[in-house]
């Protein structure tokens, strides 16, 4: 309990593929929840059976009553609650390490020329081991928020119902064995209420960045597809567009005009050049009468 440097090297890996929100969180992770639960809490609740004295002589009666006061100790459910609030962030990182995985071994299959084109348009790796945020990965990213939410949630709800969030200096037991209700004396309250609430502050701050992350990553997924939407819609052709010649090159609908030229057209062969201008008269009074 007293070694967090196995879980603090895997969530320093997380640092690279997180959002900035997700870099706070771990922050506040590190600092206000591990740090100050293996430095200082542990110090506090060391007297925490020891402590617990009761106005009794009968065997057993102290045990049960602490029991009873304390399901489980506020040092282990926090130990719990940071290892279940950590373990969705870890199934993250080995789901990113898995893509990243899968495709750079797809890289290693091909030649080096075309490795090189990859490289450039890879879906997910960046560069230094950094990842994009996008696809299964997003969709992993915020499902793994979403479950440190809820397990925030349930945390606070379980040290509520478990023990409130104050200590009381007497606390009134009547268990079998005691042979009457008894009163029971914790050591050092008022320092632990004060943990407790700090604790408390704590778990509630990193629910609140873990909405604000999900917040985040909505709006921001809305804004990349409104930019994608603007960029890729209907190009603006008809602008562009050159009235004139559809006018020029098209005739009007109903009309009998052909698109030939009214030019005479000279030919050295005088039997072509006859038969082109016959053609021409033709249509110039086919022209006429349609229009008369």
């Amino acid at each position: 309990m007293k070694d967090w440097t196995l879980l603090g090297r895997l969530l320093d890996k997380v640092q690279a593929q997180s959002t900035v929100i997700g870099k706070i969180w771990l922050t506040v992770l590190f600092i206000f929840r591990i740090f100050l639960l293996g430095s200082a809490a542990e110090q506090v609740w060391g007297d925490e059976q020891s402590g617990f004295l009761c106005n009794t002589r009968q065997p057993g009666c102290e045990n049960v009553c602490y029991d009873k006061a304390f399901p489980i100790s506020h040092i282990r459910f926090w130990v719990l609650q940071i290892i279940f609030v950590s373990t969705p962030t870890l199934l993250y990182l080995g789901h990113v390490l898995h893509v990243v995985h899968l495709e750079k071994r797809q890289h290693k299959l091909i030649d080096e020329q075309i490795f090189r084109k990859v490289k450039k348009t890879s879906k997910y790796i960046v560069r230094d081991g950094k990842v994009k945020i996008h696809g299964i990965l997003l969709f992993t990213y915020i499902l793994h928020v979403l479950c440190k939410i809820l397990l925030e949630i349930g945390f606070i709800v379980g040290q509520w119902y478990l023990y409130g969030f104050s200590l009381d200096p007497m606390y009134v037991c009547s268990r079998y064995p005691c042979p009457h209700t008894v009163d029971c004396f914790i050591s050092r309250p008022t320092e632990k209420t004060i943990f407790i609430i700090f604790m408390l502050a704590v778990a509630c701050v990193s629910l609140l960045l873990n909405i604000a992350e999900i917040v985040y990553l909505v709006f921001k997924q809305i804004t990349i597809s409104t930019q994608k939407y603007q960029k890729h819609g209907h190009p603006q052709f008809i602008e562009s567009f050159d009235k004139s010649k559809l006018t020029e090159d098209l005739p009007l609908s109903g009309s009998k005009v052909k698109p030939f030229s009214t030019e005479p057209c000279n030919s050295q062969d005088p039997k072509s050049q006859n038969t082109i201008n016959y053609g021409i008269e033709k249509d110039s009074e086919e022209i006429k009468e349609s229009t008369g």
